[in-house]
């Protein structure tokens, strides 16, 4: 057997026995015999194999199994810069704490620097953006070949770093696999047996019990969805306000307020002696603000060694908190009561618009949803417009990219949560988040398919920006240009390219007869909407907080 053949037998056969279920694949020469050993693994049931062309989407997709399934999912690429198009997605679960296993294929270390083709070195590429870096070679180390134990104890840390399991702390990981020709297979021949080794997870500490007394609300930024329920529950037994992003799953229960962004804007926020924050609150300044106070005791609460602490005023950081039971009061019900009245003043805001607006449509969708559904949410305007819906009894569960809540990936990401669920999915974007992963449309004929259906606001250009400084009056000369970015892009043809089905909607009642039905295959709605009245919306919206 080709030394470069063993080597790639012996990290299938690591990462099978790590609980990796999931592999994406790129195309490439380099790692043609991972590519061979992967498509025997997926042959026969071992594993499913998920092969993109496109380096950059494999990551994301990665990233999204890995987020639908909690399990460490790997990537594997050719050399040269094939390995670069990894550091968006290798960023991205680097803040999210998701378990990436990136297997990069390399020419023999006496080739770097020779100027041999598709040949850099990749020697800790990814920087202080991965847990673990290592690499390994098939060079022969003595008669019988190869370092086989070398090559399982590499890999074995670089998994035990990948999901956390001795550090609390998730993430990519990154093993440079140097490989020599042949790189076809050869005769089959079995690998020498080692030692089982057993990494047992590091324990969390009980919760610490909060006293009563300090005027408490729970934030609950972006977390999985159990996490999220959870958080729910603990803020309704102890009557505490709960302010929920999209992305907590904690938007659910008596204590979530709809409307928290705007709540935290009137005179309520004033008397919030007490924060108790987790997950990673990423998109409104008004809680970017009551986390930076300094007149408030803030208590981050954290399964991992990092934890969110935008202001520095952190008093406490735990894994977990219960709440010292305490009398009913009248804190919590006059944050439901002014949450009742800017949920009115905001239906009848948007009602009142003649044109399709964001928020329209992202509560139309939200709605539409439940339990049993999965909503993956863009970044930029759509998820901010879905932080205005109504909070429901049994919502879907939502998932987004809040890492670095960059736009890139998305839809590459989308594929990969809704192949790890039995049910359809759907998906919130913005139209330039479509355009910057449009490759992640592509899928080949021969790989698993999703039901996933990409629900596009189109409103031709970066609107979230005329919501900011860049969108006063007094910059419109440059705006359009540099911050509007109108592309004029016909997303029908786009899914045409694809192989994507297609259907514009211009209302929400045209969108729930498209809802009506659950996708099947990759379906693109794009949900014509106005970027003209951006700016003069997001003030009425704002200004609701004034009369509270």
């Amino acid at each position: 057997m080709a030394e470069a053949t063993r080597l790639a037998r012996a990290l299938v056969e690591g990462l099978l026995g790590a609980g990796v279920r999931d592999v994406v694949l790129a195309p490439g020469s380099r790692s043609a015999p991972l590519a061979y050993e992967l498509f025997e693994a997926d042959r026969i049931g071992l594993l499913t194999l998920h092969v993109r062309i496109d380096e950059r989407s494999a990551g994301f997709l990665a990233l999204g199994l890995a987020k639908g399934s909690g399990l460490p999912v790997a990537v594997v690429t050719t050399s040269g810069t094939a390995v670069a198009n990894l550091h968006p997605a290798v960023l991205e679960a680097f803040h999210a704490h998701l378990p990436l296993v990136l297997l990069t294929a390399d020419r023999p270390p006496a080739m770097t620097h020779t100027g041999a083709n598709q040949t850099t070195d990749q020697t800790h590429l990814f920087g202080r953006h991965v847990r673990a870096f290592a690499a390994v070679s098939d060079a022969p180390v003595g008669p019988e070949g190869g370092d086989v134990a070398g090559w399982r104890f590499e890999l074995g840390r670089l998994l035990s770093a990948a999901t956390g399991a001795r550090t609390r702390q998730p993430g990519p990981v990154h093993l440079d696999v140097a490989l020599t020709e042949p790189l076809v297979p050869g005769p089959a021949a079995p690998l020498p047996t080692g030692p089982e080794v057993l990494v047992s997870a590091a324990r969390g500490a009980e919760p610490v019990v909060l006293p009563a007394g300090p005027q408490t609300v729970l934030v609950a930024g972006d977390v999985p969805p159990a996490a999220g329920r959870a958080a729910a529950e603990l803020a309704a037994a102890a009557g505490v306000p709960l302010l929920a992003e999209p992305s907590s799953n904690a938007r659910r229960g008596p204590a979530a307020l709809g409307t928290y962004r705007l709540l935290l804007a009137s005179s309520l926020a004033e008397d919030v002696e007490r924060v108790v924050v987790l997950g990673r609150p990423t998109l409104s300044r008004p809680v970017s603000r009551l986390l930076a106070r300094t007149d408030v005791e803030l208590v981050v609460v954290s399964a991992h060694a990092d934890w969110p602490d935008p202001g520095r005023t952190a008093s406490a950081v735990v894994d977990a908190v219960a709440f010292e039971p305490a009398a009913a009061g009248d804190w919590l019900p006059a944050w439901q009561e002014a949450d009742v009245r800017a949920r009115e003043a905001l239906a009848e805001l948007l009602a009142a618009q003649t044109v399709l607006t964001g928020p329209a449509l992202a509560a139309a969708l939200w709605a539409a949803l439940g339990g049993a559904d999965a909503l993956v949410v863009g970044s930029s305007n759509p998820v901010r417009d879905l932080d205005l819906a109504p909070v429901l009894a049994d919502p879907a569960e939502v998932f987004a990219n809040r890492g670095l809540a960059g736009i890139d990936g998305t839809v590459s990401t989308a594929v990969g949560i809704a192949l790890t669920r039995s049910r359809p999915t759907h998906a919130l974007l913005g139209d330039l988040t479509l355009l910057h992963d449009a490759g992640g449309l592509v899928i080949g004929p021969s790989e698993p398919r999703p039901d996933l259906r990409l629900v596009v606001a189109n409103d031709d250009g970066g609107s979230i920006f005329a919501t900011l400084e860049q969108g006063r009056p007094e910059h419109q000369a440059a705006f359009e240009r540099v911050f509007g970015t109108p592309h004029g892009a016909s997303f029908e043809a786009l899914a045409a390219v694809s192989g994507a089905r297609y259907q514009r909607v211009r209302t929400t009642d045209q969108l729930a007869e498209v809802l009506e039905e659950p996708p099947v295959g990759v379906e693109l709605v794009e949900a014509v909407v106005d970027r003209g009245q951006r700016r003069t919306l997001s003030t009425a919206v704002s200004a609701i907080a004034a009369t509270l």
